[in-house]
């Protein structure tokens, strides 16, 4: 019996409902021809991760995204993986193999540095967070060249966790830098997200540019307060298109259209839960519930 083509592609994670991901890599594949293959949601519950990866291969899957909560879980099962994504601790691609093999990435990294309108190389940078998009932050920038990267977190203990583990300085208040990136939740509402993060609206004129890995419709009040002063923004739209299309590439073997998976990015404005899913943002500033 001939092998199942593996012509289906989608995203793990709980919960996934609102991801924009389908939309930005469908119209990617309808741009490039690939007809037949599809990207879906793939909601599934932690204790069942391991389980449905392992049975995605002879479902005709080439490949999937994983995000929130299965990052770490996702390296942990891949049979090979990226050096970035050993050293980041996280996985948000993995691409089946033969045999079973499981290959693993982590495209969040790159994706930062890219969307960068300034260089990384030589600059400071300060990372509000200590979750998997912190960690994928603070070492894509130290790899890129920062000379220091400072972390905030909440909880003083996870900044300092995060800091001894990969190089950086964990601090308890914020300071001045070249990049300031917030890779919590806050704002993800829509509301301020200045009564709950270290800095205000004035602070940010302390910072070259601002990264925000939230993206709400609209953009978020800490772009818009970073762009009302003249600084460079990148917000979390470019960030999950940007890994998006590293991660297609590697599932298709084929360079996506940018445009036409912005395009589909922006149609109708991103919902607001799709921060804390599609750029891996920090999930531990989500209230008790």
């Amino acid at each position: 019996m001939a092998a199942r083509a593996r012509t289906r592609l989608g995203v793990l994670g709980r919960p996934v409902a609102h991801s924009r991901s389908p939309a930005i890599h469908n119209a990617a594949l309808a741009a490039a021809g690939l007809r037949g293959w599809r990207y879906q949601l793939l909601p599934v519950a932690p204790e069942l991760f391991e389980e449905v990866v392992r049975a995605l291969p002879e479902a005709g899957f080439a490949g999937a995204n994983v995000t929130i909560p299965h990052k770490r879980a996702a390296l942990a099962l891949a049979t090979t993986a990226t050096a970035r994504a050993r050293a980041i601790g996280a996985a948000n691609t993995l691409v089946f193999g033969a045999a079973g093999a499981i290959a693993a990435d982590n495209t969040d990294a790159p994706a930062l540095v890219a969307a960068l309108p300034v260089a990384a190389v030589d600059a400071t940078a300060l990372v509000l967070g200590a979750g998997g998009s912190a960690r994928a932050a603070v070492w894509a920038l130290l790899d890129a060249g920062a000379t220091r990267v400072a972390v905030w977190n909440r909880t003083p203990a996870r900044a300092r966790e995060l800091a001894r583990e990969l190089g950086a300085v964990a601090v308890e208040r914020a300071h001045g830098a070249d990049l300031l990136v917030n890779c919590t939740a806050v704002g993800l509402d829509g509301s301020s997200p200045f009564d709950r993060l270290p800095v205000t609206a004035g602070d940010l004129s302390s910072y070259r540019c601002v990264v925000d890995l939230v993206y709400a419709p609209g953009g978020t009040e800490l772009i818009a307060q970073a762009r009302a002063r003249g600084l460079g923004a990148v917000d979390g739209l470019q960030l999950l298109v940007g890994q998006g299309a590293l991660s297609f590439e590697q599932f298709t073997g084929v360079r996506p259209s940018i445009d036409a998976m912005r395009a589909a990015a922006a149609d109708g404005g991103v919902a607001p839960s799709e921060a804390s899913r599609g750029a891996a943002v920090d999930d531990s500033y989500r209230p008790a519930t």
